[in-house]
């Protein structure tokens, strides 16, 4: 019994930390892709990522959500990055802190016009 208490909580801090982490993951690259899409705007990917994982994951593991322009595969893209902290079993006491990412290409314009 003495074992088996730890280890079951370690099992249930492991699954929060994963399914925080896959769901701001998803939401990052959700927005990224938003914001790439032609005649949509950064702040359109940031609102979009902030609306997946608003009903999956509480407001206070998400600590910064951004967005910027990067190169990927030598295309523009835009990058949307979330730093996240999980407290163990996401009551409080020393947290568990990550950033997830997600990237899209931007794309371009049908008029010529570089964004």
């Amino acid at each position: 019994m003495v074992l088996l208490v730890p280890l079951v909580l370690g099992v249930m801090q492991l699954a929060l930390v994963l399914h925080v982490r896959n769901t701001v993951a998803l939401a990052a690259s959700e927005g990224a892709r938003h914001a790439a899409a032609w005649e949509s705007t950064p702040e359109d990917g940031l609102a979009r990522t902030r609306d997946q994982w608003d009903g999956a994951v509480a407001q206070r593991f998400v600590k910064a959500t951004r967005i910027e322009v990067s190169e990927f595969a030598g295309a523009p893209a835009y990058r949307v990055e979330i730093d996240v902290a999980v407290p163990a079993l996401g009551l409080g006491g020393p947290a568990v802190s990550f950033t997830v990412s997600g990237n899209a290409v931007i794309e371009p314009d049908p008029t010529g016009a570089v964004p």
